[in-house]
């Protein structure tokens, strides 16, 4: 759910707005999210913000949490949350910032709504109001969680691939052509597919599907393999020693480099003593 929360600065009446921004009525099968479309309130005074769900538990008497964000929905900085362990128990305020938000709804009763007191223009901000039971999955788009290529050690790979969604994506793996075996585990709303004994070099794509959408991860697999010991050897062999020749010759040019400077001095040395005797004779 999503309210903007706006107003003028400045404006004679002195009002910001709540507006619902296309989140009204959202359904995810029977889920369902609604907020007003309208809401305004009065500068130093309060405001409610409204908003109730459905979900599809006749009862729920496991842990509920509600929370309140501004900017974004999943990042955005939490303004309010409060959480209620059971039927019996009240939503129990865990974070209300600057003390400004107060619970005005029941969440066990589908209400999340909240007060804004002493409303100012900072207040103005998109505001995103979320629910969460204990044990269900909300965003219901698949998610790949992991994807890896590891060793059997007797030299066989194979690659893994972990999604989870609501409901439990169905894993395809694609890349170079290949007969691999194949398979498959499922616990709730999380699946792994493996692809056994790799064989071919390249990139192998793991595609998570499910009625809401699907989502992709890659990962790259290049086995090395040497055609004989000899070859194998010369591999290692010759950039080795290619840079052992390179470092001998920068070697021996600074040796003979410094060997001239010190003959030229000696040269020089012995042509000023000559001139000097000449001049005396």
């Amino acid at each position: 759910m999503e309210q903007l929360l706006t107003g003028p600065k400045g404006s004679d009446n002195k009002l910001l707005s709540a507006n619902a921004c296309g989140a009204r009525g959202v359904q995810s099968n029977s889920w369902s999210v609604h907020v007003p479309s309208d809401v305004t309130g009065e500068l130093g005074k309060m405001v409610v913000l409204p908003c109730t769900f459905t979900h599809p538990y006749k009862t729920f008497d496991r842990t509920l949490t509600a929370i309140w964000r501004i900017k974004e929905p999943y990042n955005g900085t939490v303004v309010f949350k409060c959480v209620s362990q059971s039927t019996s128990e009240l939503c129990k305020t865990a974070i209300s910032y600057k003390n400004k938000y107060k619970l005005l709804g029941n969440p066990r009763h589908k209400d999340l709504s909240i007060r804004i007191d002493n409303l100012t223009w900072s207040d103005s901000e998109r505001y995103f109001c979320r629910v969460e039971l204990s044990g269900d999955i909300h965003d219901t788009s698949p998610r790949i969680i992991n994807i890896t290529i590891s060793s059997n050690g007797d030299s066989t790979f194979q690659a893994s691939c972990t999604a989870e969604g609501e409901p439990a994506p169905t894993l395809t793996w694609t890349g170079p052509p290949y007969t691999n075996i194949t398979s498959t585990t499922s616990t709730n709303h999380r699946v792994t597919k493996e692809l056994q004994y790799l064989t071919h070099d390249g990139k192998y794509t793991c595609t998570a599907v499910n009625s809401h959408g699907r989502a992709e991860g890659a990962v790259y697999f290049y086995k090395f393999r040497a055609s004989n010991s000899s070859f194998f050897l010369i591999l290692i062999f010759v950039p080795l020693g290619t840079k052992v020749l390179v470092l001998l010759v920068i070697l021996g040019f600074t040796i003979f480099s410094r060997g001239g400077i010190l003959l030229s001095d000696v040269h020089y040395a012995r042509e000023d003593i000559q001139v000097f005797s000449a001049k005396k004779r």
